[in-house]
């Protein structure tokens, strides 16, 4: 098995060669721009990883890991958008380089091509590939939908997010992972497939929840982003509704005032950040995030993989938690 780092290197190496600008340039430079200003690379790598993990071929992997590069790009793109984001992975994002037309477009674009990454399987594996990478897509376009609709609610659950986060971030994931196990032809009676998606899918919601935290109480220089962002925008996140529910009626009402007041500013974001510091939330999003974290390892004793396999997933799914971008 490779290590996490060459699985990586290699990837590059592919995007690098199949993603060139061309004519017209205005529609190719952002798409080559957001997908060479860095990222975790995590999705293509565990395409990769499972591909092999069940004794695949990982060159075969490739084009189905660049279809999933290219796809989460674009929704990279096209939510920034609706953010209003300036920043992404410490750069300018694709609108404000450009604008939002170019932003729009290249990003439809984008789309188009992470569908013709599919076109070199042959026909069964395309079928496969691509019906579960149609209704992937889907469910994260209903993911963002209901962040969207989240922010003008007050009665937002805990259940409600973890099903917005699950159709937003943690299905591609999955559905990543599921594509490498689809490559390698995986025996469909013990149901492997299935299993690492569902390994794939706890590990998603780890990730994000992850994110939340990283957007308070991360550092700006290494996340990459604006920290506080959600704050300023009143996404409610997990934090936000842990403390709503595990904080005194003052605080409460504090918390509530502040996420309806439409001020974007640094005093917003730190008055929000001591009451959930004064609440112990930073202790209970990781307390929840170890917890998926823990139920996607239980799935990998299910698995008929080697324990060197199996050790290899869980020491990425510790890199993941313990990251700082």
């Amino acid at each position: 098995m490779k290590r996490i780092e060459t699985y990586k290197e290699d990837f590059i190496g592919y995007l690098n060669e199949k993603i060139n600008i061309k004519e017209p340039a205005n529609l190719y430079k952002p798409i080559h721009y957001i997908l060479q200003i860095g990222g975790k690379r995590l999705r293509p790598v565990l395409t990769l990883m499972t591909c092999e993990i069940f004794n695949g071929q990982v060159k075969e992997a490739y084009d189905a890991a660049l279809a999933i590069e290219i796809f989460h790009n674009f929704t990279l793109v096209h939510d920034d958008i609706m953010d209003s984001a300036p920043i992404r992975r410490g750069f300018e994002t694709v609108h404000k380089k450009w604008n939002i037309n170019t932003g729009i477009l290249s990003g439809d674009a984008m789309l188009i091509i992470a569908y013709q990454c599919f076109e070199n399987y042959e026909s069964v594996i395309y079928q496969k590939l691509l019906k579960l990478f149609s209704k992937t897509a889907l469910e994260v376009c209903e993911g963002q939908q209901l962040d969207v609709d989240f922010e003008s609610r007050n009665d937002v659950t805990i259940e409600e997010y973890l099903q917005m986060i699950t159709y937003k971030t943690s299905v591609l994931v999955a559905a990543a992972m599921k594509m490498g196990a689809i490559i390698a032809n995986v025996n469909n009676d013990d149901n492997e497939a299935e299993k690492i998606y569902e390994f794939g899918l706890n590990l998603g919601i780890a990730f994000q929840l992850q994110d939340d935290y990283l957007d308070t109480f991360g550092d700006e220089a290494l996340f990459g982003k604006q920290i506080g962002r959600d704050i300023s925008e009143n996404k409610k996140t997990f934090l936000f509704l842990k403390a709503i529910e595990v904080c005194e009626i003052k605080d409460k009402e504090k918390l509530m005032a502040l996420y309806k007041s439409t001020a974007n500013n640094e005093l917003k974001i730190k008055e929000a950040t001591q009451i959930f510091k004064k609440n112990n939330i930073p202790e209970i999003t990781i307390q929840e995030i170890e917890s998926y974290t823990n139920k996607a390892y239980e799935i990998l004793d299910k698995l008929s993989i080697s324990d060197e396999k199996k050790t290899m997933l869980k020491n990425f799914g510790n890199s993941l938690i313990k990251r700082t971008i």
